[in-house]
């Protein structure tokens, strides 16, 4: 999981998700981005990396008990040791935030290996602490029952949803505080690309706006000095 280069991953961490959606859907994707999950914290950082997946289906009291745990090759403990520095650990919970998907220490863990991040359909148990770390994490909101309640973890890095995302492993994960967008692993570097030269274009148009500027003719660009006066302020901006 080395695909995703340094200089695609800088670029994406200074545009926004709504960027990136339009960018996508430019291309024909509408349902990119993960429904109903938000970041844990108010100020945790832009989170940007490769997904490395694990999905959960619904739990079998016989097959999941607390023992399980007991068991190195457990699937959810297993995807806290495995998932590589700089990618994120993208959990499929069916949506369904009732049992945690994992706690603050499992975070910790990610954390402390150098992986980007860690992203839930369902919740965390440990919000609060987890809220604490500075650690990029989204969820549905906090849970406090045990995973093993509900939820039995079954696949490690095989093709998942997130709410309502499909998420492949690889695929390029970026969160704000808009929440989480995935963009398939062969468009990153022609969408980062593309979605700095929008943000670019949209800075410019925000400031005019708040000069008192219509947005006729300057979101879109369709008059010509709308595109004379973006050049101007691209050289003056350095951008």
């Amino acid at each position: 999981m080395t695909n995703l280069s340094d200089a695609t991953r800088n670029k994406l961490k200074t545009v926004s998700t709504a960027t990136v959606a339009t960018a996508l859907f430019k291309r024909g994707f509408r349902i990119q981005m993960i429904q109903d999950v938000h970041p844990i914290g108010p100020n945790q950082p832009v989170l940007v990396g490769e997904a490395f997946t694990l999905r959960y289906m619904p739990a079998r009291e016989d097959l999941n008990k607390i023992d399980v745990f007991r068991d190195r090759g457990h699937p959810q403990r297993k995807a806290v040791e495995d998932c590589p520095p700089g990618a994120v650990l993208v959990m499929d919970s069916r949506k369904d935030a009732r049992a945690a998907s994992a706690g603050a220490i499992l975070v910790t863990r990610l954390m402390q290996r150098g992986c980007a991040g860690v992203i839930t359909d369902g919740g965390f148990r440990d919000s609060a602490e987890i809220a604490a770390l500075g650690f990029p994490a989204y969820h549905h909101r906090p849970s406090a029952p045990t995973n093993l309640t509900l939820h039995q973890a079954i696949e490690i890095n095989v093709p998942i949803g997130c709410g309502d995302a499909p998420v492949f492993p690889g695929d390029v994960i970026l969160g704000d505080a808009d929440g989480v967008i995935v963009i398939p692993a062969h468009l990153a570097d022609e969408i980062a690309d593309e979605a700095v030269e929008m943000t670019a274009f949209e800075d410019f148009v925000t400031e005019e706006v708040r000069k008192g500027r219509s947005i006729l003719g300057l979101y879109p660009a369709t008059d010509e000095q709308t595109s004379k006066d973006f050049a101007a302020w691209r050289k003056a901006n350095k951008r």
